[in-house]
């Protein structure tokens, strides 16, 4: 009995006496990268992230329990997207499994990204090449792995890494598409894209790109255009299935089956009538986005995302273009380059190679100018590393010692980056217990309250360990309500519905007197709750405690500084509130003159206070707006106006004295530059 003969992929050889000689190159691949996952996510340790706290956990909560009825923009605006990729980590955190299984069960999903890769990679190299496949393969699932980002998201929360392994899918199947066309690929690539945006919306931007390699794939006109409708076709319909259950239930809400998003086309009275889009990262100039693959280099905080996540490999790309642009060009020039179309013809995998860089180079220019977030451009890490091991492997395939050479210095400046200069964990924690232990007091998890919620981190993650019938509303510090802002109706509904069981709930272990100078301080928290005519109880206060979980970096009342206090506790205090019958007449009549302010100071510079008119809030002496499109803060103090930028934590700039925007408004000259906003008022020229 002879051998079985061994196929492209390296499948299993087998002795005469039938026993395995090799394992399957896939195989190897595919256990290598669960692994790194599984190892990767165990070393850096459990870290209960700002966002998971904000509204992962509580967005897999409401899409199981319907909280339409009682809640209110329990998470903020992100807790009205769709929230069905965030279900399994709330089902594993409910099941009572330790952190541990949890963010294992997670790494080994998260790890098919990796597989996925290996096989992107496959699809650019000759099928009968077992060596070439498996270094290409190898060395793209190196590079893929060693993303910062990817390596942040592996086991936890975050649906971006869920829903880039749809996105990742639907691009190998139609880069085996343009391989060998078939129209049922396309199809089922078009639903699977339809469904990652319908799960994350920011996925739009991988769809469209996802066109690029549509034109492709090899055939006459009229079958690539049936391809393109069936593309089109069925990336609506997997939308709709994925997003259609939702959006029905925001729908009947407010009016917009996309709420918040594109309040502007669907306007709903909940929320501004202005697109809700963070420019946080969103280059200002043609400039910046050119230099943004070096920009990322640098291990430095806010380039592509909030924290140091140095990236060599799109520079890498960006170098390897050109070399391949110069190196075609001159080949060109010398008539030594024969037909583009007849090198395709004759290796498919160079026409699955251009259609690629073709497709990613589309997906760099929508992502920079829809968002620049590196969280959203995920997928195509995977993409990067295939290219640029596919592009090595191409352009140096005759010096295969310089080769190797060349892609170890990539691979060994890159693992120095992600070891040295990335930040993965702001504050790792042991995985002894559940991913959250909480200490909720008798009286707050039996009896159900409304509990009005303080603070921009809404802490919504409390909300299956309350109550059943509680209800929740984050109504001040971060998208502000009030009576007579966007909302404020349904505020009222729900205030009346649970009076007199009504809760404050602001981070804290208690509050605190003036003269304490600490926060939440007992005059601050009844300023916020005066606009719905309430005060605080003192008689009944409750303090919830969750360990092993920091207390968040926030701006704390009257002030821009951030503290971090030592200590793995966050305190949480509810406290009784009933009616107040104080009169605020004057109040009221300075929140109308701090209006006034805040709308001539948008007029005069609408591209930094966006979206415009939201509610004014007042903390002790000041009065401020948020505006979360652009992340910054507005501010009245005695008669000084000023903003800042708690994100990039810049100095306060002045905008003037508000005696002057109330009677002759200044004008302003504002602009953004690496992702910094600048405004300085312009002096009226003198007579001549």
């Amino acid at each position: 009995m002879s051998p079985a003969a061994e196929g492209p992929n390296g499948v299993v050889e087998r002795t005469p006496r039938g026993g395995v000689k090799r394992v399957s190159d896939r195989l190897v691949i595919y256990a290598a990268g669960t692994l790194l996952a599984l190892t990767s996510s165990y070393l850096l340790g459990r870290d209960v992230l700002w966002d998971t706290l904000h509204y992962h956990l509580y967005a897999g909560f409401s899409a199981i329990h319907d909280r339409f009825a009682q809640d209110y923009f329990a998470a903020g605006a992100a807790g009205y997207l769709n929230p069905y990729a965030y279900v399994p980590f709330y089902a594993l955190v409910a099941s009572g499994l330790p952190a541990l299984a949890i963010a294992s069960i997670l790494a080994a999903a998260h790890s098919t990204i990796l597989w996925l890769t290996y096989e992107l990679a496959l699809c650019v190299v000759p099928e009968d090449d077992r060596r070439a496949r498996l270094a290409v393969g190898g060395c793209a699932v190196a590079l893929a792995f060693l993303d910062p980002i990817l390596i942040l998201q592996i086991g936890s929360s975050f649906a971006d890494i869920t829903t880039a392994t749809l996105d990742l899918a639907a691009w190998l199947i139609l880069a085996r598409a343009v391989r060998a066309p078939r129209t049922a690929w396309v199809i089922c690539a078009g639903l699977l894209l339809g469904a990652a945006t319908a799960l994350k919306p920011t996925n739009a931007v991988h769809a469209v790109a996802g066109t690029a390699l549509l034109l492709w794939v090899r055939g006459t006109w009229p079958y690539r255009l049936r391809c393109g409708l069936g593309y089109v076709a069925s990336g609506t319909v997997g939308f709709i299935v994925a997003a259609a259950p939702w959006a029905w239930h925001v729908y009947r809400l407010f009016g917009n089956p996309l709420f918040p998003l594109f309040n502007n086309l669907f306007p709903s009275p909940g929320f501004p009538a202005e697109a809700w889009a963070s420019v946080r990262f969103m280059p200002a100039s043609l400039t910046e986005a050119l230099w943004r693959p070096f920009a990322m280099i640098n291990p430095v905080a806010m380039v592509y995302q909030e924290a140091r996540m140095p990236d060599v490999r799109y520079a890498v790309l960006a170098v390897l273009g050109i070399v391949l642009l110069v190196r075609w060009s001159r080949k060109r020039l010398a008539r030594q380059q024969p037909m583009v179309a007849t090198v395709w013809r004759a290796d498919p995998g160079a026409r699955v190679l251009a259609a690629l860089a073709c497709a990613l180079l589309l997906d760099w220019a929508l992502w920079l100018k829809t968002s620049g977030n590196g969280r959203y451009l995920l997928p195509m890490g995977s993409v990067a590393a295939v290219l640029i091991a596919v592009l090595l492997y191409r352009l140096l395939a005759a010096w295969p010692r310089v080769k190797f050479y060349v892609f170890a210095s990539i691979f060994a400046v890159q693992l120095v980056e992600v070891c040295m200069g990335a930040e993965y964990r702001w504050d790792p924690r042991p995985w002894g217990g559940q991913w959250l232990d909480i200490y909720i007091p008798e009286k707050l998890a039996s009896q159900p309250s409304l509990y009005l919620v303080i603070g921009i981190q809404s802490n919504s993650f409390i909300a299956p360990y309350l109550a059943k019938e509680s209800g929740l509303i984050d109504f001040s510090g971060g998208f502000a309500l009030g009576p007579n802002g966007p909302g404020g109706a349904r505020v009222d509904e729900l205030i009346r519905r649970y009076q007199p069981r009504l809760r404050v709930l602001v981070a804290g272990q208690r509050l605190y007197a003036d003269s304490e100078r600490r926060e939440p301080s007992r005059s601050h928290v009844d300023q916020a709750l005066a606009r719905f005519s309430l005060r605080v109880d003192d008689a009944d206060c409750q303090t919830i405690t969750v360990v092993g979980v920091p207390p968040d970096l926030e701006i704390s009342f009257g002030s821009a500084n951030l503290s971090r206090p030592a200590q793995p506790v966050r305190n949480l205090v509810s406290c009784h509130i009933v009616a107040d019958d104080t009169d605020h007449t004057a109040e009221l009549a300075e929140q109308h003159i701090a209006d006034r302010v805040f709308d001539r100071i948008e007029e005069a510079c609408p591209q930094l206070f966006q979206p415009r008119g939201v509610l004014t809030e007042h903390i002790g002496t000041v009065w401020q707006r948020l505006y979360i499109n652009t992340d910054l803060q507005a501010r009245i103090s005695g008669d000084f106006v000023r903003f800042f930028d708690p994100a990039h934590g810049d100095d306060p700039i002045l905008l003037g004295r508000k005696s002057e925007w109330l009677t002759i408004p200044p004008r302003l000259e504002c602009e953004r530059r690496n992702g910094h906003f600048f405004a300085r008022v312009i002096e009226p020229k003198p007579p001549a």
